[in-house]
């Protein structure tokens, strides 16, 4: 088993909170959970106990006796946690088209933290266009350009989730740039900075990127430096998508350990991995490698997702170059016969130092289309590309490039790219928080027919009940503080992560027992079960499986945010 670390820093702020209130043992309170096993988030050893919340806050946690309630819940032989918090999700438009966000909220996640290289905002009229008919399909009128505003819209539709996010150095690249395969101008990275300080006051948790992807992967390390460092400027921290998850993973470690020493800024590795089935049985290397960085003193962690498979685009599998100048430009590379037939040969054989997702999930049998954009080609949902290329007695990657332009690059899919034992031994590292690193849906919602990868439905479930349940891979406690405290320590959030009088009142209660995943690669749209109670803000969302009417999800923002009022004019 891998080595359990508490966080101390969480610790003392536990120290002598006792009873709650100084040790109030009586009292009248908005809710009172009576008996339940409370687990912390810091991971220290559960205990038997009451929690007490009024308003948003908790303000009682211990033996209450005698105390009085607006309502009382006896949730004996059930766990109290704080609310599960993921690391890294992709709900910011999808809680504004359908604000239940079923899928998270029914496996315990009560915060989501997104922004994977895009992000809501910085936004131009120029991107807003490229979104109109996504957003046209599901009546979203992309309103807000800045933080503030993309905020305000969150506030009027409102969310069972809380919403915190980074800004993507993706996103100010394309309000900046565009979407060219060139270095940005000294101007032009100087207003992409100007940027990244705007939407840190504004309230973004630090700066994030997504750098196996274009334009991303455009950008040189100096330009992710200088970003880095206006984060830094504000509290916040450097999240990525490393620029290479498969043969070249150690070299983009290397990257991602370069910027936080010069930007002097934590760094997180997003959704953990080792890809392509050449590689593993690598996890335990790259772990210790991380190890290394944090012994001489870099400050970093990372989250995963606990599947074998990844999720995407489709046309994530086409080579970088061929995206310079847009979807549009690529797909007009896509119908010229000799520059389709060289994107075709290169995904057989990519270049030195790409990635190939193609390769690492060992060609078109391990594809699964998920997420066709038009409603033509839902058919195709849930089918191999291998399976869909025989029916049509057609190549593979051929097909993979008629589905491309058919659906306008808007076609997701799953990778199979990992091993089960690379995926235990990351989750096993005490540093590695959880993530779900798909967008909240619901089965009878405007995504529900729409495919998915099970992570959106199952990734905190399945830890709990097939990772500490069956498995016993670690203890319980363990699980959750990877959940709640790590998560809320590594991003700013100080007042979530723990149970602890003055915290914020998201709080999870479920079956140790029973809770489970239930969503599959075939059947991904089924909730997960065993959780009895979901509390945001105070207010309950979740009563034993099913939504209620409350909406008091929030936008989180980070350690850097400054009211309007006291900004610099």
């Amino acid at each position: 088993m891998g080595e359990i670390k508490p966080v101390l820093g969480l610790l003392l702020l536990l120290a002598g909170c006792g009873n709650g209130e100084g040790g109030r043992g009586k009292g009248s309170y908005d809710v009172l959970f009576r008996g339940g096993w409370i687990v912390d988030g810091s991971g220290n050893p559960r205990h038997r106990g009451d929690v007490a919340i009024a308003g948003d806050r908790i303000v009682g946690v211990g033996f209450l006796n005698g105390a009085q309630a607006r309502e009382t819940i006896d949730v004996s032989g059930l766990v109290v946690a704080p609310g599960f918090i993921d690391m890294l999700g992709q709900s910011e438009t999808n809680v504004l088209i359908d604000n239940r966000a079923l899928s998270k909220v029914t496996q315990g996640i009560t915060t989501e933290v997104t922004g994977e290289g895009g992000s809501v905002a910085p936004l131009t009229d120029a991107l807003a266009a490229l979104d109109s008919e996504l957003m046209k399909k599901y009546g979203l009128s992309e309103d807000w350009r800045d933080l503030d505003g993309y905020f305000a819209h969150l506030a009027r539709t409102g969310s069972t989730l809380n919403i915190a996010t980074f800004v993507g150095a993706t996103q100010v690249r394309a309000a900046v740039i565009g979407f060219q395969n060139r270095r940005a101008t000294a101007a032009e990275l100087a207003h992409m900075t100007a940027l990244v300080d705007t939407m840190m006051e504004q309230g973004a948790l630090g700066v994030s990127t997504a750098l196996l992807y274009a334009p991303a992967i455009y950008a040189p390390t100096n330009e992710l430096i200088a970003l880095a460092r206006a984060a830094r400027r504000h509290g916040g921290i450097y999240a990525s998508h490393i620029r290479n998850e498969a043969a070249h993973e150690d070299a983009a470690l290397e990257e991602a350990f370069r910027i936080g020493r010069e930007a002097g800024i934590p760094v997180e590795i997003w959704h953990l991995k080792v890809s392509g089935k050449p590689r593993w049985g690598r996890m335990p290397h790259i772990l210790a490698k991380i190890d290394s960085a944090r012994s001489a003193g870099l400050d970093v962690t990372a989250d995963q997702y606990p599947y074998i498979a990844a999720a995407t685009s489709l046309d994530a599998s086409i080579p970088q170059w061929a995206h310079s100048g847009g979807m549009d430009s690529l797909i007009a590379r896509l119908k010229e016969p000799a520059t389709r037939a060289r994107v075709h040969q290169e995904m057989l054989r990519p270049a030195l130092g790409d990635e190939s997702t193609y390769e690492n999930a060992g060609g078109a049998d391990g594809v699964l289309i998920a997420g066709p954009f038009q409603d033509s080609l839902h058919y195709l949902d849930g089918k191999r590309l291998s399976e869909i290329a025989r029916a049509r007695h057609a190549d593979a990657i051929e097909t993979l490039f008629d589905i491309v332009i058919a659906d306008h690059g808007r076609t997701g899919a799953i990778y199979f790219t990992m091993s089960e034992p690379d995926v235990r031994e990351a989750m096993k590292t005490w540093w590695v928080a959880v993530d779900c690193d798909a967008g909240g849906v619901a089965p009878d919602g405007p995504f529900g027919k729409d495919g998915t990868h099970p992570r959106a439905y199952g990734s905190f479930a399945r830890i709990l009940g097939h990772y500490v349940r069956e498995l016993e891979l670690f203890p319980l406690e363990f699980a959750v503080r990877k959940m709640t405290s790590l998560a809320a320590q590594r991003v700013g959030l100080r007042d979530r992560g723990l149970l602890a009088p003055g915290m914020a009142a998201d709080i999870t209660i479920f079956d140790p027992n029973t809770a489970a995943d239930r969503a599959t690669f075939e059947r991904p749209h089924q909730p997960s079960v065993g959780f009895a109670y979901v509390f945001v803000n105070g207010q309950k969302v979740l009563d034993h499986g099913a939504l209620t009417a409350a909406r008091p999800g929030r936008g989180l923002r980070g350690p850097g945010y400054v009211p309007p009022e006291r900004r610099r004019r």
